[in-house]
């Protein structure tokens, strides 16, 4: 017994001598040496791919010197017909951004502009991550992004939480895009998940914690922008951002904030010394990618081919002078009202995406014109029933074939001879599917569906007149007060 307790007393004196040696000795040192870090960001490329070759051009000359990480603030797509109308809708641009070695991209709102389908097969041909916390594929079979995504370049962890706006529809939390294209995912607006990322730098053990962001800059009381998300959740070491197409580099809270233009237009280079895992200095350049004048040549010829759609030259029209958005918007009501044979078509301003250059007009313009490969639909509406849509849209639309004015707080509707019509009135309404997708309380669930996009039925409008497009002025836009 004696010797059982002279063992177990041995085993306990070791035991406090080994912990107590275990305090004393001093903590495996964190890695204080200085870290370079150089990340490239795009934001709201539309579809624009022709700067591409001059992006690889710099990206490689600067992977030769540094540690660099390639990023995009969302909305890759919709704005360019080589990459939104090509067989397999958005191939280019993917095919592009693997070949530049893209490291992430958070999912913007014209991301989901395809449909499921095509968003499925551009997600797995990419050759980057995906990353977006406040969105559930469900059971939609298109892969789950990341919420966030660690990433680490030679001895730097960089970790990206990405988020995408939710503000597409009043009743409802949808990004920006066509709600029948997103009905099968859910969406949580972001300010109501970040906190619960909150500790990912730490989890991670990251030295850098990036917000990539298609929020916009600034929101307000009830809209997280990147302003707003630096001001609640300061947890972030800077915020890379997109869906505003404005050029940035400014602060909020202390917090970096960067984009980059849009429409490929310029490229965004911020350097990044980290030390303790912390910033220890931050600098900004926007390269303006249409001066530069290098391009790799390879990646070039691989543009141009993509570029050389002939069916996309084909001249269907002509223009007497240039026409800008407003002006176009009443050309595009007249050409869907006339061919859908309605008494009205409506339009919202943000579908119209370009002007409308004079001289010939070819198929590639309208298709910039109106990218979004929206359907049509025809419905029969009361003039009181087209009061309320008006009224409680809260926006505003280009019109025709009829004429709108508010007297007070209520709305005079006339035919194109001048005379009021009665609410009980009924028209035949001709629009994009996109507008009673959005407002869809204002509308019956009865509509005609046609079998032709918007765009489309505007290229069948002019193949099928001899007038040429002539709009000096558009004073049919209608938004109540």
């Amino acid at each position: 017994m004696k010797n059982y307790n002279f063992l177990f007393l041995y085993i306990l004196f070791f035991a406090l001598v080994s912990c107590s040696k275990d305090k004393n000795e001093p903590e495996t040192p964190i890695d204080s040496t200085p870290k370079e870090l150089t990340i490239f960001c795009v934001n709201d490329v539309h579809g624009q791919i022709d700067n591409f070759a001059k992006i690889k051009h710099i990206i490689d000359q600067e992977r030769e010197s540094t540690n660099v990480l390639v990023v995009s603030g969302g909305d890759l797509f919709s704005g360019n017909p080589v990459v939104d109308n090509h067989p397999e809708k958005g191939y280019p641009m993917i095919d592009l951004m693997n070949r530049i070695g893209f490291d992430a991209a958070v999912l913007g709102n014209h991301e989901f502009d395809y449909g499921v389908d095509f968003l499925k097969k551009r997600m797995i041909q990419s050759n980057f991550d995906w990353i977006c916390a406040n969105v559930d594929m469900q059971n939609s079979s298109i892969p789950e992004p990341y919420e966030y995504k660690t990433i680490t370049k030679e001895n730097i962890k960089i970790t990206l939480l990405g988020l995408v706006e939710t503000n597409g529809k009043e009743d409802g939390t949808i990004p920006s895009t066509h709600p029948w294209r997103v009905a099968q995912f859910h969406f949580d607006r972001p300010e109501d998940i970040v906190s619960l990322y909150s500790s990912v730098k730490s989890e991670e053990k990251s030295d850098l914690y990036i917000a990539l962001t298609h929020l916009g800059l600034n929101g307000n009381d009830v809209i997280l922008g990147d302003i707003q998300l630096a001001n609640k959740f300061p947890f972030f070491d800077l915020i890379i951002g997109g869906h505003s197409h404005s050029k940035e580099n400014t602060q909020a809270n202390g917090i970096p904030i960067f984009q980059a233009g849009s429409y490929l237009n310029y490229l965004g280079k911020i350097s990044v010394t980290i030390q303790n895992k912390k910033i220890e200095s931050i600098s900004d350049e926007l390269i303006d990618l249409n001066t530069y004048k290098e391009y790799d040549s390879e990646l070039k010829t691989i543009i141009d081919e993509y570029n050389n759609q002939k069916y996309l030259t084909d001249v269907i029209g002509y223009s007497n002078r240039y026409h800008d958005s407003g002006m176009v918007g009443c050309f595009y009501t007249d050409a869907l009202r006339i061919q859908m044979n309605v008494d009205v078509c409506f339009q919202n301003t943000g579908g119209i995406r370009s002007g409308l250059n004079e001289g010939d007009i070819t198929k590639r313009e309208i298709y910039e014109i109106s990218p979004f490969n929206n359907g049509t639909v025809i419905y029969e509406m009361t003039v009181l029933d087209i009061k309320k849509f008006l009224r409680g849209s809260g926006s505003g639309f280009y019109y025709s074939g009829i004429q709108i004015q508010q007297m007070d707080q209520d709305i005079e509707i006339r035919n194109m001879q001048g005379q009021t019509l009665a609410n009980e009135t009924t028209l035949r309404l001709g629009l994009n599917d996109y507008i009673p997708a959005v407002y869809d309380k204002y509308f019956p669930g009865n509509g005609e569906i046609q079998n032709m996009t918007d765009a489309e039925t505007i290229i069948s409008f002019l193949l099928n007149t001899k007038d040429q497009v002539e709009y000096p002025v558009c004073n049919r836009y209608f938004r109540m007060h």
